[in-house]
């Protein structure tokens, strides 16, 4: 494959392989189907936004690149399971999936919270992700393996006033991950998380918003002096989906200035 203009950021090669992106539209998901693409990889990416969906592939083929894409619900199992048969039916394959789609919810002490919240953010966050794999894993399997990335957070290792119920998702999209990294080891499909903590996307704003932060206030929860950014999280998820990370499964990688080590 010719990749005119395409500079590797870990010198990964994914020439032939295919990836899969749920909410590659915008934010961190947006930056993991660019890099792939980077890598020559063909990108499927799901999202329920059509525009900003297809504003990506018209990125990704303005550089040379393959990239298709398909308006997608995670809250819809059939909305991913047509996603998934997509990738297959376009490429033939399936060989990695950045499980990335997700919601903040409302931020709120947890006796002020609502049913309609809790559903919202379960639902999206945790259910989404486990379709996901159920539907990815067996196309995987027809091709002797594959990696698979959930977008978990800092909030699935520790907690935060006021973010109970995204804290409480985040907690188990990491049980999912390791559990069903357990159930598949053995037979090639490898399952890790990446947990960020504040990445400079529209969520964080929101959620900056919601506690009443400023940028500065932020910067300063973290030890490096900053937060991060997107490609800073797709290098680590295009690592862990890459050989490189062959002997990694059923872990969380944090990509979080040290804010955990705190």
């Amino acid at each position: 494959m010719q990749r005119a203009n395409f500079k590797g950021i870990i010198m990964a090669d994914f020439d032939d392989k295919v990836a899969l992106i749920t909410g590659g539209g915008i934010g961190i998901g947006r930056a993991v189907a660019l890099a792939f693409a980077r890598e020559g990889a063909k990108v499927v990416i799901g999202n329920r936004n059509v525009e900003r969906g297809e504003e990506v592939v018209e990125l990704i083929k303005s550089d040379g690149g393959d990239a298709s894409y398909l308006q997608t619900d995670v809250t819809s199992e059939s909305d991913i399971q047509a996603l998934v048969e997509h990738a297959v039916s376009t490429y033939g394959r399936l060989d990695a999936a950045f499980n990335n789609a997700g919601v903040e919810g409302i931020i709120a002490p947890t006796a002020d919270q609502t049913d309609d919240n809790y559903q919202f953010v379960m639902n999206t966050n945790v259910r989404g992700v486990f379709l996901s794999m159920k539907y990815e894993i067996p196309k995987m399997l027809e091709n002797g393996g594959g990696a698979i990335v959930n977008n978990s957070s800092v909030a699935g290792l520790i907690g935060f006033p006021g973010a109970g119920i995204y804290c409480a998702s985040k907690h188990a999209v990491m049980g999912l991950t390791k559990s069903t990294a357990l159930e598949y080891s053995a037979h090639g499909v490898r399952v890790n998380s990446v947990n960020p903590a504040v990445i400079d996307t529209s969520m964080a704003d929101r959620l900056a918003d919601g506690i009443g932060a400023s940028k500065d206030d932020l910067d300063a929860m973290h030890p490096i002096g900053r937060t991060g950014n997107v490609d800073e999280v797709a290098n680590a998820v295009l690592w862990l989906c890459s050989d490189k990370a062959s002997f990694v499964t059923g872990t969380s990688l944090a990509v979080d200035g040290g804010f955990t080590a705190q």
